[in-house]
C-alpha cells in the first residue's frame, strides 16, 4: 500500500484551524485550572454511580423543593451541573477530533516511514552499484536500524509509544 495518507487539508484550511484553536485557547485562558497529579487523586472522578445520585439529588429538588436541605446553594448545585454538563459534551467532540486527528497522523507517519524504507533500500543498492557518495548516506542511515535483528519497525514502534 502507497500513500494511504491523503492530505485533505489546504494551507488556508490549516491557518483557519489554527486561528481557531487558539480562540479557543484565548477564551479558555485563565478560566479553568490544570489540576496536579495530587489534586486530581484528592478530587478524582465521581464515577457514574455517583453521578446517578447526582442525577436523582437534581430530579428531587427540581420536583420537590420544599424537601431539599437549606444548607444548598441550589443555584450553585444547578450552576455545577449545568457547568458539568456542557463540559462532558464539549469533550466528547474534543475528544473524537483528537482521536480523527491521531489517526490521520499515525496514517502519515506510516507512509512517510515506508518511504524512508524505500529510500534506505535505494541507497543501498546505489551503493552496491558503487554510485559515488551513497557509502556515507548507508552509513548514516544504518545507525536508525537496530543491530538485534528487530529493524528499524520496531525502533520505530517503541519511539512512537513513548510520545
Amino acid at each position: 500500500m502507497k500513500n494511504i495518507a491523503k492530505n485533505l487539508l489546504t494551507q488556508t484550511e490549516r491557518e483557519e484551524l489554527i486561528s481557531l484553536i487558539s480562540q479557543i485557547e484565548n477564551i479558555l485562558s485563565g478560566k479553568f485550572i490544570a489540576l496536579t497529579k495530587e489534586e486530581r487523586n484528592r478530587f478524582g472522578s465521581i464515577k457514574q454511580q455517583n453521578k446517578l445520585l447526582v442525577n436523582k439529588v437534581r430530579d428531587y429538588r427540581q420536583g420537590s423543593p420544599s424537601m431539599s436541605s437549606p444548607d444548598i446553594d441550589w443555584d450553585e448545585f444547578e450552576s455545577d451541573y449545568q457547568a458539568r454538563l456542557f463540559l462532558e459534551g464539549f469533550l466528547s467532540r474534543l475528544n473524537s477530533l483528537s482521536y480523527r486527528l491521531e489517526s490521520a497522523k499515525i496514517l502519515h507517519d506510516y507512509d512517510n516511514y515506508q518511504d524512508s524504507l524505500r529510500e534506505y533500500s535505494y541507497t543501498q543498492y546505489k551503493r552496491d552499484i558503487r554510485e559515488s557518495g551513497y557509502d556515507e548516506k548507508v552509513a548514516d542511515l544504518r545507525q536508525f536500524f537496530s543491530r538485534t535483528g528487530k529493524g528499524l519497525k520496531a525502533k520505530v514502534q517503541n519511539t512512537d509509544k513513548k510520545e
